[in-house]
């Protein structure tokens, strides 16, 4: 009887299938009191957002640059500033920029030096360039054939200028991506892996390892059909019509398509989503071939600082990259690029006229 009665169990929490939790609870204050009540905003300077609301509040939202994969000291670290100096309120942008809110424009000197001491680069905002949007690469990935988050950071110090400045002649929005299928992402200039070679089958392992009628029907050229190698039951490949495009290894790894020779790099332009201003649009290969050179890609970071740099200086103010090109034409845009066009560059896909006419834009 003295014994002490045990607690009751705490009940838990039922899951909630509705998609995302609701973020106004995560809010900056005046950001959950003015929501959908904005007056104007405008660019005090690069890497600074100004909004005003109807009521008269002001809020001031500083996006720094950050890695795409951080470890917890990291994390700690630009917590720690903003409690510091931006009243513990933050979100992440879609491109893993963090962005800190103040409601004083006195804070906004103090945190940037502060985010710039610690190595954090303020920008990405107005007529810059980007933080580069990519996929997991090795960490997470099942398919990847680099790592686009080393990619990203050999790039990105590359073009560490245009991030923290506002001198392009609009928006240059950069993706890469790991493979060539799941996470290529539309931009105005992207590096995707391209893998130049059929997989090569380790014939001992696929009866082991693989569900073989789920990889024969992931193939979407019908290039996969099973076959008996050495008395086991295997895969074969007929090479006349395989892409390479590696969707057969992530549900059979003994189809090893990853190659340090034969999977390369290509160069994409002229990507867009939205239908702001004009239709979206598919991006098109400029350059391929390039070597998958870890841990800087030397080849890679040339080709596109080339095209970066051109485009800066003829772009007329506030034409994106693929209404650049559009205005002064392929042929002009290796000419000026001095990009070499090869066999590899033709677009010969038979289902490209009637894709590139989906758009909410009225045309004739």
């Amino acid at each position: 009887m003295n014994q002490a009665v045990a607690a009751a169990p705490v009940a838990k929490r039922k899951p909630k299938e509705t998609g995302v939790p609701d973020n106004k609870k995560y809010l900056h204050p005046l950001m959950a009191k003015n929501y959908g009540n904005w007056k104007y905003h405008d660019r005090p300077r690069p890497g600074v957002l100004h909004h005003v609301a109807h009521s008269g509040d002001e809020i001031w939202s500083v996006r720094a640059g950050t890695a795409r994969q951080m470890d917890i000291f990291t994390i700690r670290k630009l917590c720690d500033i903003a409690d510091k100096f931006a009243e513990g309120r933050v979100r992440f942008t879609i491109r893993s920029n963090i962005e800190f809110m103040v409601s004083d424009a006195k804070k906004v000197d103090p945190l940037i030096a502060e985010l710039g001491k610690h190595g954090f680069p303020v920008g990405g905002t107005g007529n810059s360039v980007t933080m580069i949007a990519h996929t997991q690469g090795w960490l997470h990935c099942d398919i990847p054939g680099t790592d686009a988050s080393g990619v990203v950071k050999a790039l990105m110090d590359e073009l560490h200028h245009e991030f923290i400045r506002e001198e392009m002649p609009n928006r240059v929005h950069l993706s890469t991506s790991c493979c060539e299928i799941n996470c290529g992402g539309q931009a105005d200039l992207a590096i995707i892996v391209q893998h130049t070679k059929p997989p090569v089958i380790n014939h001992d392992l696929v009866a082991n390892v693989c569900e073989r009628p789920t990889v024969v029907a992931r193939c979407t050229v019908a290039a996969i059909r099973p076959a008996m190698v050495n008395g086991k039951p295997s895969l074969e490949i007929d090479e006349s019509k395989c892409m390479c495009c590696g969707a057969c290894y992530p549900p059979c790894p003994p189809m090893q398509i990853n190659d340090p020779e034969n999977s390369k790099l290509a160069i994409w332009v002229g990507g867009k989503n939205s239908n702001a201003r004009g239709k979206p649009t598919f991006m098109k290969m400029v350059a391929s071939g390039l070597p998958n050179n870890a841990p800087r890609w030397p080849e890679v970071a040339e080709v596109v600082k080339n095209i970066l740099s051109v485009y800066k200086e003829d772009a007329r103010p506030w034409e994106r990259l693929a209404d650049w090109i559009d205005r002064i034409g392929w042929p002009r845009f290796f000419e000026k690029t001095g990009l070499p066009f090869t066999k590899y560059l033709i677009d010969d896909w038979r289902g490209s006229r009637a894709n590139l006419n989906s758009s909410t834009h009225i045309r004739f």
